[in-house]
């Protein structure tokens, strides 16, 4: 029989033949590195049937369902190692996460996280076991038999709740046997480097009405050394987390009376106007005009917009006037009455509308974290109104302008094109045309991206940007939204060339993607250290004795005349205490002044991360930190 290869080419093999031996057909080595196979795109185990005709390839580590594959088997061998040391225990689900895998489980009597190392010690014995990791179906009422025959309670529920006709499997690894769709490593002995993390508790499926099982944490890596490389990203994490920053730096406040919901202090206050500062300017420089639509609209437009049947559970609600009314989750439907306000001609578009509104939504208390998932969060969002032949030219604008953002700061970033949902809005053709556009548009300018099935929005096709701050973590932030279908919704319309009404199509797009949340990544990516231009405090006066502080209120006076944010700290402390003071509160800049430099008019300047560099021309150091502030320089 013939099969297709990724390359597009056939290859005959026997009748029958497995993924594996289509493998080591391939290559020795490809069959040495393979974890699972794509058969017409559908993950499946090494030990699949191909058929005439199937389109084969092989997955590796270096894919990245590869080692989602390698962390759900070590998931497995957890719960093997488990039901050997507490076989009274019970199992309910254990799926990949990002960076590693968790099982639920039902305890008699509750671990702590000191039991984990006896776990892990079974996992090595089953690891270096290389038991056979072998797949089975079985009929409905067999599989519940058999689960029941194992005391598995949670797994018999879960077979209960599968739709008639749901294919049931099983796999099976020594004298374990799990519930699990697949697929999975051919044999434990693959599993090279792996480590349990942490002990939370968790509901089972989630509902609070239900019993508390014990969620146990564990990651896995192809190699000892990247485990190890990610387990120091973690401890630097640590000591970047944002909120633990956020305090020590005077940013931010989470605060009972208002969970979810953050209060900015003075710091922080400076630090995202400069944000919003700088992004007035990039798009008014872009042409883009700026509106501001209420906080609260009636519940008629959030029908219109879809939003009412799809997206109510995460909406605040109240009645004004026994009317009912919704606090925006999001700013696109009043952008829309803004455009409908008036008459448009097609000379008129594009029309570049940005927002930056404030918006709630209803989280879960349990989700909330700093300010990464919060309950609102100012949208720095625009939306844009065109014709159907300024979309590609539209989108390379917007990829250009989110390109020069995330470049200011550092970051790299990955692009990802996500398609049609199932909770969708639309026609397939509409949803092919935009889809097909964004795609285009990013196939034009030579960007790489990698294709997300049934992750866009209800209403249309979508780019999202993931940052790669500087430990190597990513974020989704900037997002283009393309909607053909709020457009038609609330009947938007432009006059065109040939005199007749025409519908525009939408753009939604944020840069920042939430405020909030973007202070709370450049946090952790600057590690609290902001360059000159974002810093609260860009230049600290250090006085050495009080014969000092006219000279140092003096020079104060002068640097913020001239725009910078200094602060003179005239305490009644030893110049080395001061420093260290200024150190801890990540002040780009420390100017220790004495009598020598009072008399000279100079300042011995400390950088953050360079020390003491030496005396300068007080006038000099000023046009240095004015270049710093107006080139946004690194620092």
């Amino acid at each position: 029989m013939d099969i297709i290869l990724k390359n597009g080419e056939s290859m005959t093999l026997e009748v029958n033949a497995t993924a594996m031996q289509a493998a080591t057909a391939i290559s020795e080595g490809l069959a040495r590195n393979a974890i699972c196979a794509k058969v017409n795109g559908e993950l499946v185990d090494l030990s699949h049937v191909l058929k005439e005709g199937d389109a084969l390839e092989i997955v590796t580590l270096k894919d990245k369902e590869g080692l989602q594959v390698y962390r759900h088997t070590c998931a497995h061998v957890l719960a093997q190692a488990l039901k050997t040391v507490y076989p009274t225990c019970k199992l309910s689900i254990g799926p990949v996460i990002e960076n590693g895998f968790y099982y639920d489980v039902d305890f008699v009597t509750p671990i702590t996280q000191a039991d984990l190392a006896k776990v892990e010690s079974e996992m090595q014995k089953i690891i270096k076991s290389n038991l056979p990791v072998e797949r089975f179906e079985l009929p409905r009422e067999e599989a519940i038999k058999l689960m029941k025959s194992f005391s598995e309670d949670y797994k018999v529920e879960l077979i209960e709740d599968l739709p008639e006709g749901e294919t049931i499997s099983f796999y099976k690894q020594g004298n374990f046997t799990d519930l699990c769709r697949g697929p999975h490593l051919p044999s434990t002995g693959k599993i090279k480097a792996f480590k349990l993390t942490s002990i939370a508790g968790a509901y089972w499926r989630g509902d609070e009405h239900n019993k508390m099982l014990t969620r146990i944490y564990g990651t896995a890596f192809a190699k000892k050394d990247e485990m190890e490389a990610y387990f120091t990203m973690l401890e630097e994490a640590k000591k970047r987390d944002h909120t633990k920053l956020g305090k020590e730096l005077k940013l931010f406040a989470i605060l009972n009376e208002g969970k979810g919901l953050p209060f900015f202090l003075p710091h922080g206050m400076i630090l995202k106007n400069t944000l919003i500062e700088y992004w007035r300017q990039i798009h008014t420089r872009e042409e883009y005009v700026e509106v501001n639509t209420p906080i609260m609209l009636n519940r008629s437009l959030w029908e219109t917009s879809g939003h009412w049947s799809h997206y109510r559970d995460n909406m605040y609600t109240t009645k004004v006037d026994e009317e009912d009314f919704a606090i925006k989750p999001m700013n696109c439907p009043g952008g829309i009455l803004v455009y409908k306000n008036e008459p448009h001609s097609y000379k008129d578009l594009p029309i570049r509308m940005g927002e930056l509104g404030l918006v709630h939504r209803h989280e879960k208390s349990g989700q909330l974290h700093g300010l990464f998932r919060v309950r609102c969060f100012t949208q720095d969002d625009a939306h844009i109104f065109m014709t159907q032949s300024q979309i590609k030219d539209e989108i390379k604008g917007i990829v250009r302008l989110i390109n020069e953002v995330y470049t200011l700061f550092g970051f790299k970033y990955h692009v990802e094109l996500s398609t049609r949902p199932e909770n969708s809005m639309g026609s397939d053709e509409d949803w092919n045309v935009a889809t097909d556009a964004l795609r285009s548009a990013l196939d034009d300018m030579g960007l790489p991206y990698v294709v997300n099935e049934g992750d866009g929005a209800f209403y249309g096709p979508k780019i999202d940007f993931h940052l790669e701050d500087s430990i190597g973590r990513t974020w989704q932030c900037g997002t283009i939204q393309l909607d053909f279908q709020l457009p038609q919704r609330f009947e938007l319309e432009y006059i065109g060339e040939d005199g007749q009404k025409h519908r525009p199509i939408m753009v939604h797009r944020v840069v920042f993607g939430s405020i909030e949340r973007f202070i709370g990544i450049l946090i952790e990516h600057f590690a609290g250290k902001f360059p000159v231009w974002l810093s609260p405090v860009q230049v600290k006066i250090l006085p050495i004795t009080d014969r000092q502080e006219a000279y140092a209120k003096k020079l104060c006076a002068r640097m913020k005349e001239a725009g910078i944010r200094v602060e003179v700290d005239d305490r009644n402390e030893k110049i080395g205490y001061k420093i260290r003071e200024a150190q801890m509160e990540k002040v780009p800049y420390m100017l220790v002044v004495g009598e020598k430099e009072a008399e000279a008019g100079l300042v011995a300047v400390r950088r953050r991360d360079k020390g003491d560099i030496g005396a300068v021309d007080a006038n000099e150091f000023i046009q240095t930190v004015l270049s710093d502030i107006v080139e946004k320089k690194a620092f």
